[in-house]
């Protein structure tokens, strides 16, 4: 039972912690001090919304047909193109650079983006639902590894936005932001370009 739960932490874990648009934007939020508990519970809740429907097989389901992997691939990379525009548009414009320059984004916003970049984002059904809910079907506890798939989640999210706190004196200066948005851009970008090469 213990192995089920701590292979499940493992797997969520090495999958959530690579570089994506909700992990940036959960690390732009913690930097900024917006809304970071709304944005960490929807994060969390999300992944085991989606860590769960896996392990009930919708993984299997959608991996039956195609055409629905790829509606949410095009839809995905549409997305996170734009998002990464949005970034490089940030990264280009000092004045938006500046934590406190700017008058913080409203929580019903706030929640919107993170909602659409965790819903609208190809590479969490790729992960959680597919490659999780594929996964899970291995162990002979596969309610336990999804417990512990969405205790590796509820902790990397809840340490990337609190913790970006820790980061907030280093990236105060104007140019610590332009890098930061920068590389979120091309991230975001190669993510959607990969997506429909």
């Amino acid at each position: 039972m213990l192995a089920s739960t701590l292979a499940g932490f493992a797997a969520a874990l090495v999958l959530i912690v690579a570089i994506g648009a909700q992990n940036a934007f959960v690390l732009r939020q913690g930097l900024r001090r917006e809304h970071v508990l709304p944005v960490v519970a929807i994060c969390a809740l999300s992944d085991l919304l989606l860590i769960m429907a896996g392990i009930a097989g919708l993984g299997a389901l959608v991996a039956a047909h195609p055409v629905t992997v790829t509606v949410i691939r095009w839809a995905g990379a549409v997305f996170l193109i734009s998002y990464a525009v949005l970034a490089a548009k940030r990264a280009l414009t000092s004045s938006s650079l500046v934590v406190t320059g700017r008058p913080p984004a409203t929580l019903r916003t706030t929640m919107l983006t993170c909602l659409a970049l965790t819903y609208l984002n190809p590479h969490v059904y790729l992960d959680t639902v597919l490659l999780l809910g594929s996964v899970a079907q291995q162990h002979p506890h596969r309610w336990l590894f999804g417990a512990g798939a969405s205790t590796a989640s509820l902790l990397w999210f809840g340490t990337l936005g609190i913790g970006a706190r820790r980061l907030a004196p280093v990236l105060e200066k104007p140019s610590a932001w332009r890098v930061l948005d920068g590389v979120i851009a091309i991230v975001m970008a190669a993510l959607g370009i990969g997506l429909v090469l």
